[in-house]
């Protein structure tokens, strides 16, 4: 009887060890949930930018796919995917922009050097609005279905492998379906 219980703590071991490396295998890491999938988008902040078009909670429910994106010009990542947002809106798709945690003279002198290729910004001088979507940390990026229901979130820079392979396809998706409806 002896034998069998010192047997039982590395099986006991080996089981757990195999249990969690099955739960790590089936997911990404990079593709965090949110409570949001497939609902509403919470309202965007009613401040924004002096001189640049202002994001109304409307311009999340136009019947248009709409991609919205949470950034800060303190943000290196923000900086990184810049270009790929500029060439989002070049592109035609709707993007707006909630400006999270920043300086509102810093934002609007990023977006005249940068260029800006939002269609309306918000801000979120707090982060007070940032908690009800959701977001951790800039930059995130939501791909909003016309009707104003949330169909993805992206953590991270629009940049890079995952962007490619899991964010395009999503917008992709988006934008075919609301071709189709």
């Amino acid at each position: 009887m002896a034998k069998w219980l010192m047997a039982l703590p590395p099986l006991i071991f080996a089981g757990l060890a195999g249990a969690f490396y099955v739960q790590m295998m089936q997911k990404n890491p990079n593709d965090m949930p949110t409570a949001f999938q497939d609902r509403a988008a919470p309202v965007v902040p009613v401040t924004g930018l002096a001189g640049v078009p202002q994001l109304t909670d409307a311009d999340l429910r136009t019947g248009q796919v709409t991609v919205v994106n949470f950034f800060a010009t303190w943000c290196p990542p923000c900086r990184a995917e810049h270009p790929v947002l500029m060439q989002m809106a070049a592109d035609g798709v709707r993007v707006a922009g909630i400006n999270i945690m920043d300086d509102d003279a810093k934002a609007i002198a990023y977006l005249a050097e940068e260029g800006n290729p939002f269609f309306g910004v918000a801000t979120d001088p707090q982060g007070r609005n940032r908690v009800e979507w959701g977001v951790t940390a800039p930059p995130e990026t939501f791909i909003l279905r016309g009707d104003g229901t949330v169909a993805m979130r992206f953590i991270g820079p629009l940049i890079g492998t995952d962007y490619e392979n899991r964010f395009v396809p999503a917008l992709a998706a988006a934008l075919a379906a609301q071709a189709a409806g």
